[in-house]
């Protein structure tokens, strides 16, 4: 039996020119390189400059990816962007990539789920290209989340920086097995009844501003490793593997106790596990393809190797995915 496989066929990224170490937050706020350190495992992250957009930094990473492919804007189908922090209310930050590489057919649109925006935004390229609606898609995570923060909250503000990433899926005849490469499964959740522990205090309909972000740390670090353990189980359950299976598992890149937290409950070791968070902070929907893109770079990850990415954001909102590079 022959199926149609999302294949990726080129990742990049970019990452803004400043970088903000831990040191520079104590002179504004009541933090130290060591709590910031001890707590989360980030060291530095990047902010956009000023007039630099969450475009801007989707369009840099679009290009790094399309590079790495070999190809151009014409040849791409759709995009799938992922992002909290988009330049307009409308039209989507997407339309703005498509113009910009050149991309004169096809179609794009924005995915919102926060930290678990790039998992929804593969799940959903996945199933555009198993459909037939598009053959290449330039599937995006970007966000310019030090335009939201809380600058007195020392809990928040040091966790996040800015950046993107980008990877290209194309569509290839596979086999149907497991040894196939591409995407191979994906589980996605959601649960409302979790909203006030992760959210920004501010929208279009309800305050007709931004707002900042808002954050519940313990309670989100709780349902974070709970759930992320979970929808890694379910998601190599759907493809018939098992956690030895496993080559990688490129994390959504939040907190370094998350992550070694629930690299335990899976019974993977460190040494499987892409780490960048101490590099980048948290980059919300960025950080999966911001990682994929710094692993490849280190030869990290190479071609047939198993890939298992999981991410949690607000929403509640989580899922994973599992593809053969």
């Amino acid at each position: 039996m022959t199926i149609t496989r999302s294949v990726p066929v080129g990742v990049g990224h970019y990452l803004p020119e400043r970088v903000v170490e831990n040191a520079e937050f104590e002179s504004w706020v009541d933090t130290s390189d060591e709590w910031i350190r001890t707590r989360s495992g980030i060291e530095r992250r990047h902010f956009a400059a000023e007039g630099e957009l969450t475009s801007d930094l989707a369009i840099a990473a679009a290009n790094n990816a399309l590079a790495d492919a070999g190809l151009t804007g014409a040849d791409i189908d759709a995009i799938v962007l992922a992002t909290s922090t988009p330049d307009q209310t409308f039209p989507s930050t997407a339309t703005k990539v498509q113009h910009a590489i050149g991309m004169k057919q096809g179609f794009a649109f924005d995915v919102q789920a926060v930290c678990a925006g790039f998992a929804y935004a593969l799940t959903n390229a996945n199933a555009l290209i198993v459909a037939g609606q598009a053959k290449r898609i330039l599937v995006i995570g970007a966000e310019t989340f030090s335009r939201i923060m809380n600058w007195k909250d020392r809990t928040t503000c040091v966790l996040f920086g800015d950046g993107a990433g980008a990877v290209i899926l194309e569509a290839r005849t596979g086999t149907g097995d497991t040894s196939d490469r591409g995407i191979l499964a994906c589980d996605l959740h959601s649960d409302g009844a979790f909203n006030d522990v992760l959210y920004v205090d501010g929208g279009v309909s309800s305050t007709q501003t931004t707002g900042v972000l808002v954050m519940q740390g313990q309670e989100v670090f709780k349902h974070a490793v709970q759930k992320l353990a979970q929808t890694a189980d379910a998601v190599l359950a759907k493809a018939g593997l098992a956690h030895a299976d496993v080559d990688w598992i490129v994390p959504h890149q939040a907190n370094i106790r998350i992550i070694k937290r629930t690299a335990a409950k899976l019974d993977v070791p460190m040494d499987k596990v892409v780490i960048t968070v101490q590099d980048h902070g948290n980059t919300s929907a960025a950080s999966i393809p911001l990682a994929l893109s710094v692993a490849k770079q280190r030869g990290q990850i190479k071609q047939g190797d198993l890939l298992l990415t999981e991410a949690i954001g607000g929403g509640l909102s989580w899922g994973a995915v599992l593809m053969r590079w």
